[in-house]
């Protein structure tokens, strides 16, 4: 029967017409009843092993729920929309460094090949916080099961589910933009880095997303390795960026406003490209090992909320 259901909410329309208004209201149930610090205090404990301390938060991951309840404000918002958020890019830094935008709609049924490009592209939710479809040739694609997948992430709301405020009031669409390739056709790393009031702490290189088994480093901003991980091992050394003094001071005009955000971004055949802002990464569940980094990283943050 799950198995039914599931084939007529992704491969029909009909189908997906008819169980779509439950699967809102069951997120809305299972997730949007529950008190903030009830919701929030639960799943620190289940993924941390410790109970937090909301009022005096020490390690990083406490005082990145504090923000969570605290650090509430319409620029939030705007930069968790990764449609909203280009207009904020543009003001700040400049058009060029976003990625280009080929398609946008806020109806799931317009996404057919005829609005879309020729070239490879990806597509993405405004409000989700990853993800996203990527498509090589439009041709081989089935097109009713990319407009219900993408519907079905509209239902998700991360404020409902890990209580990250930014989230809650955001107007869902679906955007397409170009899907960033380097010169031999590989979809290049992302560089995250954490900014901490304002300046560069360290950055964080994923690897091996698509193609490989997953690492991740972490560099100082001096690019030495640094003595921690964040949930997975280190992969193999990767080189500086070749625009890294540029990547910073973008970051910097990109992370001004606020405490604390990380801002990824996209190098590579000597452009920079803005991937996205992230103000709670990992909602605030990083596993630090050693642990004892978590609270060495909380003291460099100086709490204060947004300056808007």
């Amino acid at each position: 029967m799950t198995s039914l259901l599931s084939k007529l909410y992704f491969d029909t329309v009909l189908g997906h017409k008819m169980i779509q208004p439950f699967a809102k209201w069951y997120e809305y149930l299972r997730f949007g009843l529950i008190p903030d610090k009830v919701k929030m205090k639960r799943e620190f404990v289940k993924n941390l092993g410790y109970e937090p301390n909301f009022e005096d938060p020490k390690t990083f991951n406490e005082k990145i729920q504090w923000l969570k309840l605290n650090d509430r404000t319409p620029l939030h918002t705007q930069c968790a929309d990764k449609y909203a958020v280009r207009a904020y890019v543009k003001e700040r830094i400049g058009e060029e460094y976003l990625v280009p935008l080929a398609f946008e709609t806020q109806n799931v049924r317009d996404i057919i090949p005829e609005n879309l490009p020729d070239y490879p592209f990806i597509i993405k939710t405004n409000h989700d916080s990853s993800g996203g479809i990527i498509v090589k040739d439009k041709n081989a694609v089935n097109w009713v099961q990319v407009q219900n997948t993408l519907d079905k992430n509209r239902t998700v709301n991360y404020y409902y589910r890990f209580k990250e405020w930014q989230y809650k009031n955001i107007e869902t669409r679906v955007i397409v933009e170009k899907l960033l390739q380097d010169s031999d056709g590989n979809i290049p790393m992302d560089y995250k880095m954490y900014f901490f009031n304002g300046k560069l702490k360290f950055t964080q290189v994923d690897m091996g997303r698509f193609d490989g088994e997953r690492g991740r480093n972490l560099y100082s901003k001096k690019w030495k390795p640094l003595k921690f991980i964040i949930k997975r091992p280190n992969g193999k050394p990767i080189q500086k960026p070749e625009r890294y003094k540029d990547m910073i001071k973008l970051g910097e005009k990109l992370s001004k406003p606020f405490c604390f955000v990380r801002v990824d971004f996209y190098c590579f055949d000597g452009k920079i490209y803005f991937g996205e802002l992230t103000f709670h990464p990992s909602s605030g569940h990083c596993k630090f090992n050693p642990k004892k980094y978590d609270k060495k990283l909380g003291k460099k943050l100086k709490l204060h909320v947004a300056k808007v």
